[in-house]
């Protein structure tokens, strides 16, 4: 299966906020924004929905987006430390360790799709992003396929940022890893 890879963007928005809606806003109306500085609207889903088309329109937030035709089937979160700020296990993950220029946050993949390679698709659309941007060290922050289940990988699977060059460089928490790339 070919997918092709496009930024988050203002002509993407509608197909991206259509997987979105049709996936109950994903994570109980995250919306994309939860690792976002600013975090969750206390207003839930519609205001997570709002938070996120204003940062798409105000260019502070990015995100590769694979569509199979012109449907959006999955996307990889990425961003600058700043603009990426609230990830799990953050201060295990920072803890005597320089930050990376970059982080690869949270990836989702549609029902139907998973397991297909849309994920690897993203990340891999999401390195070649930054690299357009700049480039410098990437972190990402997968976890093991095989102890967590695929609806519920939303850092994506550390197997596939195996595949894709990363280095393992620390496991925090029972699942996660730190891996990073320089591009």
């Amino acid at each position: 299966m070919t997918f092709e890879v496009r930024p988050l963007d203002e002509a993407t928005w509608p197909a991206f906020a259509a997987l979105v809606e049709a996936n109950g806003g994903i994570f109980g109306g995250c919306w994309c924004v939860g690792m976002h500085s600013e975090g969750f609207d206390p207003r839930g889903a519609e205001g997570n929905k709002e938070r996120k088309h204003a940062m798409v329109r105000a260019g502070t937030t990015h995100a590769a987006l694979v569509f199979d035709g012109e449907e959006c089937v999955g996307w990889a979160q990425f961003g600058p430390p700043a603009e990426v700020a609230r990830i799990k296990n953050r201060p295990a993950v920072e803890k005597g360790y320089p930050q990376p220029d970059w982080r690869i946050g949270c990836c989702y993949v549609g029902k139907g799709y998973r397991r297909r390679g849309v994920n690897g698709a993203a990340i891999a659309g999401a390195v070649d992003l930054i690299r357009e941007l700049g480039g410098g060290l990437v972190e990402g922050y997968p976890e093991d396929a095989a102890d967590v289940a695929a609806g519920f990988l939303f850092h994506g699977a550390l197997s596939t940022y195996d595949q894709l060059g990363f280095t393992r460089e620390r496991k925090v928490g029972k699942h996660r890893w730190v891996v990073s790339k320089q591009v």
